[in-house]
């Protein structure tokens, strides 16, 4: 590992067929950190954790995770990382123990009987060990996913879109727990396409189709993208949303309620349309700091235009 990067890859390149799904991807995650995978569907997220993982083999690319080489060293990889997929995988037809001790079971675990009752206590689970998993709404079965992870003490947890599906207390509940393994030491990639899930990460690296187009600190991404945003409020508002568009200098608009977030990454032209507009009088407009929904949301648009240009 280089210092203390739990994850330190570069130039992972994945391709299935013709199809180039990663394209020389690189990441350093810290140790503890919260990490977060971000990008629209089909961007290569799940194909990257699976190469970290040692699920999935690199066409090209090296690096080390946990300190095991993700070429050579797989098996050593799985042992210590709780992977949680996106689709719920475990038995439906078994109760939540019964699960749980089938996985302690298939990891060789030690202190079998006692490990399933921390993981219970802990995922608050414990009420319910005898319920079906069949029967479990979609947070319940998140929760008992999560503890199967956590069941081999891993270092490392790859969650792949982890909440999906489910309602946003349980969300909230994930978290809440996902920050108490992070206060521990357990370092967590997440991959997500929820804006309320990426303010959540210390870090966050953006995908789009198989390219990593920004990483850093989350707090910092918006600055590295470098828009400028201004708020806008006034009556008749998706009438200046639809002539906004149209204007050299604006490169974003988004809506938030009632009001717009106007951006764009040249200052000088984005003020001249500003200046034109507060002439008129009719809306007040307000620069603000620009933050991760309107970076999310400017990446996003860039990520559909360069793959549509690629793909011409």
């Amino acid at each position: 590992m280089t210092g203390s990067s739990v994850i330190d890859v570069r130039g992972l390149t994945k391709r299935f067929g013709d199809k180039t799904v990663v394209d020389h991807f690189d990441i350093a995650v810290p140790r503890g950190a919260i990490y977060g995978f971000l990008g629209p569907n089909g961007s290569g997220k799940t194909t990257t954790i699976r190469m970290i993982c040692g699920l999935l083999t690199p066409d090209e690319g090296e690096g080390t995770c946990l300190g095991f080489d993700v070429r050579r060293d797989a098996a050593r990889i799985k042992e210590r990382v709780g992977y949680m997929t996106q689709k719920f995988s475990y038995y439906e037809d078994l109760s939540i123990r019964e699960n749980l001790d089938f996985v302690a079971r298939m990891y060789r675990l030690d202190r079998r009987r006692q490990r399933v009752d921390a993981a219970l206590d802990e995922l608050g689970l414990a009420d319910r060990q005898k319920q079906l998993a069949g029967s479990l709404s979609g947070g319940w079965k998140q929760r008992l996913a999560l503890a199967a992870c956590l069941l081999h003490e891993p270092d490392l947890l790859l969650l792949d879109e982890p909440t999906a599906g489910v309602d946003p207390k349980a969300r909230r509940d994930f978290w809440d727990e996902i920050r108490r393994l992070s206060a521990r030491g357990v370092t967590v990639l997440v991959s997500t396409h929820y804006m309320d899930e990426a303010i959540q990460c210390d870090f966050i690296t953006y995908i789009a189709y198989g390219r990593k187009l920004i990483d850093g600190p989350s707090s910092e991404i918006p600055a590295m993208v470098g828009l400028v945003t201004y708020r806008v409020s006034g009556p008749d508002i998706s009438a200046l949303e639809a002539e906004l568009q149209k204007e050299d200098g604006v490169e974003q608009v988004a809506r938030f309620g009632a009001v717009l977030h106007v951006s764009g990454t040249d200052r000088a032209k984005l003020e001249s349309v500003v200046s034109r507009y507060r002439a008129r009088g009719t809306h007040e407009w307000t620069e603000k700091k620009s933050e991760l929904e309107e970076a999310f949301i400017y990446l996003m648009a860039g990520a559909r235009d360069n793959f549509a240009r690629d793909a011409a």
